[in-house]
């Protein structure tokens, strides 16, 4: 049986970040999808792997994809969208919840 468990993450879909370690390290790109039970995450254009698939209905040629693999969420940190550089980040609360706060700029980065 396997359990879920609740991970507290830094980065959401949509948002912009840089690759700290690994191929594609200093690349930057856009959060596509998070898997927040698995720690991973999508990134456009960032551990790119070529699927060979047959012909189907959908796609009738077949032929090689260009497919974006997951890669752990700790290999990346947030790009503050005010000063443009890789932040880290603290929560303040707000009227209707809490908000992602740049700990360099102190700008709050969700609006």
């Amino acid at each position: 049986m396997k359990t879920e468990k609740h991970v507290k993450l830094h980065v959401r879909k949509g948002d912009f970040v840089t690759v700290l370690s690994g191929d594609d390290k200093g690349r930057k790109g856009k959060v596509l999808k998070v898997f927040s039970d698995e720690g991973r995450l999508i990134v456009e254009g960032i551990r790119v792997a070529k699927k060979h698939a047959r012909p189907t209905q959908k796609m009738p040629q077949g032929g090689t994809i260009d497919k974006e693999l997951p890669l752990p969420i700790s290999k990346v940190m947030l790009l503050c969208p005010a000063c443009k550089k890789p932040t880290r980040i603290t929560h303040i609360e707000i009227a209707n919840g809490y908000a992602r706060v740049c700990k360099n700029c102190n700008e709050v980065i969700d609006k």
